[in-house]
């Protein structure tokens, strides 16, 4: 039944000449056109996701006013982080749900349906009354959202990066995979951007009572653009020859094979998937409240100085991911980790200094940083897993590892530094995830140039 309801795969042909193949193997050539389709929509969908979190860390201190009204500031944005925490904390069920569904029923469907239930539960919060308005039913209906979100999210990221690594040539998969976290950083400007000029131009009265919503409620119509331009593709090349070499017949690969068989492989996901949220979330989610909430700096500006790092990351981004095609992944990876390892402490300093440019300056070294593994993450961590079982593990480990240390991150440095007092936190969290990072690096193997596990080398047609 599943080989009725899934596209024919594309040309697979043998190619002798092509270096990565024995003689005589077979070689996949992948057709531009539909390699470049496939970029935009996997990138348009996790645009679409960051818009939502960069919209809800960047208004966190508002909502915090909206859905958790107490006396005490740090209570609130605490109450607002832990919102955004929980939906973390069913990203895993949903790995476990659309991860092995994608590796059974194919990549493509269950990405257009992850983006249905992305844009539903986004929309939803823009919907919602206030506390003022229904009490408590409203922070449990934010909550309700969150969970919604953070289950779809479950399928998200690793569903796009398989979709992207499955059609990419295996030259520039880096390059190519690279365009998944440009998707990242442009829709974490859409929101925060759009929060910025709301923020310049309403009243605080108006953005209380009415202005938060315009963000989430677009969300609605940004989420029917992106199901249209998922429901457009093929299914990646990788899978359908997957289909075709086992026939109809191909046996469900049980959860437990899924973690099991996988264990090393997942262990280094985990390593890799920490360091790069961890501070993803440091730098993009937390900054902005940390410069207002806890430095007291002016919230127009510390946003203004978040989104020009954020555009100079994007357009570093591209030629960072034709870098990693070149030399490596583990070389780039490795200097990131390197870097917030001695760098995240002067950096925060720079940032607590206080003068524009030296938020800037801090922010900007953290940033490009940061691109490290923004570029290579996207090409390396599929490579990480077999065809079979690739978007399944690559979900439970990527989704395990997000939620326990990548999306925490705020809640956990906001409670540390209201326990200790010590400002510089987000400093040692950074490095201590980047010691975690290293020792993952130090294990993996190189995957640049070579074929995806389980996959026939790829070739652009």
């Amino acid at each position: 039944m599943a080989s009725a309801t899934v596209t024919p795969p594309p040309t697979i042909r043998p190619v002798p000449v092509h270096p990565a193949a024995p003689e005589n193997a077979d070689v996949t050539v992948t057709d531009p056109a539909l390699v470049k389709r496939a970029v935009k929509a996997a990138a348009l969908g996790n645009a679409m996701e960051w818009f939502d979190f960069g919209v809800y860390s960047y208004i966190a201190v508002t909502l915090g006013k909206v859905f958790f009204p107490s006396g005490n500031p740090t209570a609130q944005l605490l109450s607002t982080f832990g919102a955004f925490a929980a939906a973390f904390l069913v990203r895993p069920l949903g790995g476990m749900v659309f991860g092995p569904l994608g590796d059974r029923v194919g990549r493509q469907k269950v990405l257009a349906l992850t983006m249905i239930m992305m844009a539903a539960g986004t929309f939803a919060i823009g919907l919602i009354p206030s506390y003022a308005s229904i009490g408590v039913g409203a922070p449990l209906l934010l909550l309700a959202a969150r969970l919604v979100q953070g289950f779809s999210t479950g399928g998200e990221y690793a569903g796009a990066s398989t979709f992207i690594a499955e059609y990419a040539p295996d030259k520039r998969r880096g390059f190519l995979g690279s365009w998944l976290e440009f998707g990242t950083l442009a829709g974490y400007i859409g929101g925060a951007g759009l929060v910025t000029l709301m923020t310049a131009l309403l009243s605080t009265e108006d953005l209380l009572s009415w202005g938060w919503r315009i963000p989430f409620l677009i969300a609605g119509p940004m989420g029917l653009i992106g199901l249209y331009l998922r429901m457009r593709l093929e299914e990646t090349p990788a899978f359908a020859a997957e289909l075709e070499k086992a026939e109809a017949d191909r046996p469900k690969v049980p959860l437990r094979e899924m973690i099991t068989g996988q264990w090393r492989a997942l262990l280094l996901c985990v390593g890799l998937v920490l360091v790069f949220n961890v501070t993803d979330y440091m730098l993009l989610s937390y900054m902005p409240s940390y410069l207002t909430s806890e430095l007291k700096y002016d919230a127009t500006h510390g946003l203004l100085v978040v989104l020009g790092v954020m555009v100079l990351m994007m357009a570093v981004q591209p030629f960072a991911g034709a870098l990693t095609d070149r030399v490596g992944r583990r070389p780039v990876i490795a200097a990131g980790c390197a870097g917030f390892l001695v760098l995240s402490v002067p950096a925060l300093l720079l940032i607590r200094q206080g003068s524009l440019f030296a938020v800037a300056l801090g922010m900007g070294a953290l940033g490009l940083l940061l691109v490290c593994f923004t570029a290579a993450m996207p090409a390396a961590l599929p490579a990480l897993f077999p065809t079979k079982v690739r978007y399944g593990s690559l979900s439970i480990g990527f989704n395990v590892s997000v939620s326990v240390f990548g999306g925490t991150t705020p809640l956990v440095v906001t409670a540390l530094i209201g326990a200790t007092g010590n400002m510089m936190m987000p400093a040692y969290y950074m490095m201590a995830a980047a010691v975690v990072g290293g020792v993952a690096v130090w294990f993996m193997a190189e995957s640049a140039g070579r074929p995806l596990p389980g996959s026939a080398p790829a070739v652009e047609g």
